[in-house]
């Protein structure tokens, strides 16, 4: 069955699905509001390439709608997959938060994909998240959120943001001490974009809800708030801005294979149980 719009291909999945269900979209431009409900589970997307296969829109929270409802792309049903296309918002730096994807279900993986925005590029709303070799364009805490989320072999770029702002890549927002929620970046490239470069914008890891990367890496996000809960560590990261010999107190290097073992797809979200059923490549382990 073919039909002009990919909202038109999720409403003709079939819902509760066991297995996956494949929704081709080809190569073109895609002006539109695209949600995948509950209901709908073990649904996949699958494009012509980034940047050949493009979903865009343009919501921010200057519409008088909050940053969970400005994203373009919205999954909510369990066992999502994706690759190989592009999710857009291209409300610009001036109109704040403007959400490209927002993911809020469990056991949900990207291929190849591309995500492009400025402040809160990704939402990784909640539960277990993975990423392959994706590309992440943003400003202010663009990937955010309160999943446990694994980007593995991903590009993350830093853009230029408006004037007096300084760029983090990351705000994780867990409210819950027990939950095993984070962000956990393996083998990725932290870049900036070629105009962020001239700029001399600092650009910092994350913070609490050349070089580009700022020596300090992270950014405290009102005074102390946070300081004593949060856990953000590295370990063995290479590279312009790697160093760690400035970098705030509150921040920590990890100094095993052990500890740094904790944050793999294989312990981190499990990923021995659900990543093979993906057919995405991945790596359980460091």
């Amino acid at each position: 069955m073919e039909v002009t719009t990919i909202s038109a291909a999720i409403a003709a999945a079939p819902s509760k699905s066991a297995s996956t269900y494949v929704i081709y979209i080809k190569a073109g431009t895609y002006k539109e509001k695209v949600s995948v409900p509950k209901s709908k589970t073990n649904l996949m997307f699958v494009g012509d390439g980034a940047g050949k296969t493009i979903i865009t829109g343009s919501k921010s929270v200057q519409d008088r709608v909050t940053t969970f409802r400005t994203a373009t792309v919205e999954i909510n049903g369990r066992g999502f997959l994706c690759r190989d296309l592009t999710i857009q918002n291209t409300a610009g730096a001036a109109k704040q938060q403007a959400v490209p994807l927002r993911v809020s279900a469990d056991k949900v993986a990207f291929y190849k994909c591309t995500f492009e925005g400025y402040q809160d590029t990704l939402y990784t709303h909640v539960m277990r998240q993975f990423y392959r070799e994706c590309t992440v364009y943003g400003t202010v805490d663009f990937i955010f959120g309160d999943a446990a989320a694994v980007f593995q072999s991903c590009t993350i770029l830093a853009r230029v943001p408006m004037d007096k702002q300084k760029n983090t890549l990351t705000a994780q927002g867990r409210t819950d001490p027990n939950q095993n929620t984070g962000l956990a970046f393996q083998d990725c490239t932290l870049d900036g974009t070629d105009d962020l470069k001239k700029s001399g914008t600092q650009t910092y890891l994350g913070r609490p809800w050349n070089s580009v990367i700022d020596p300090a890496g992270w950014l405290a996000w009102s005074g102390n708030f946070a300081l004593k809960t949060l856990f953000y560590a590295e370990y063995q990261c290479k590279g312009p801005g790697s160093g760690t010999g400035s970098r705030v107190s509150w921040s920590r290097q990890l100094n095993s294979y052990a500890e740094a073992s904790k944050y793999t797809p294989g312990s981190f979200i499990s990923g021995s149980d659900w990543l093979g059923g993906t057919n995405f490549p991945f790596s359980l382990g460091l």
